[in-house]
């Protein structure tokens, strides 16, 4: 029973891997040099991983014990995974010494491979038969 609850984060960590790993292979093709990057690749990911995983947890808890309220909270959490995340690009907003458009890329393309990954689990949550 714990391993069917908690499966959402196995596939997130699944997810993200093959994403890193898709993500690393066109920074490689298309010879993108990252080592000016505020946040390399490696820690973009670790941070929306960590993000996800712990709004999974959250989400899957309060589910267990309110499920009619499981989309509200989803939009509660993605307002404040949001917030978080705008703190976290901040820096990278405000960086004017070098050209930042691929990294600004390469985070809001990170933000929304979690994001669409996020949306789809509780979805699948959500259509699940109680």
């Amino acid at each position: 029973m714990l391993l069917k609850n908690y499966k959402p984060i196995l596939h997130l960590f699944f997810f993200a891997l093959a994403s890193y790993i898709l993500h690393k292979i066109v920074f490689i093709f298309f010879d993108i040099p990252n080592q000016n990057f505020y946040y390399s690749l490696e820690s973009l990911y670790l941070i929306f991983f960590s993000f996800s995983s712990v709004f999974f947890i959250v989400l899957l808890k309060f589910t267990i014990k309110n499920f009619d309220s499981t989309g509200m909270m989803f939009m509660m959490g993605t307002l404040i995974q949001m917030f978080f995340c705008y703190l976290v690009l901040r820096p990278i907003l405000n960086e004017k010494i070098h050209n930042v458009s691929v990294e600004k890329t390469n985070f809001f393309i990170t933000f929304i491979l979690f994001l669409l990954f996020e949306t789809l689990i509780t979805v699948r949550l959500l259509n699940e038969k109680r």
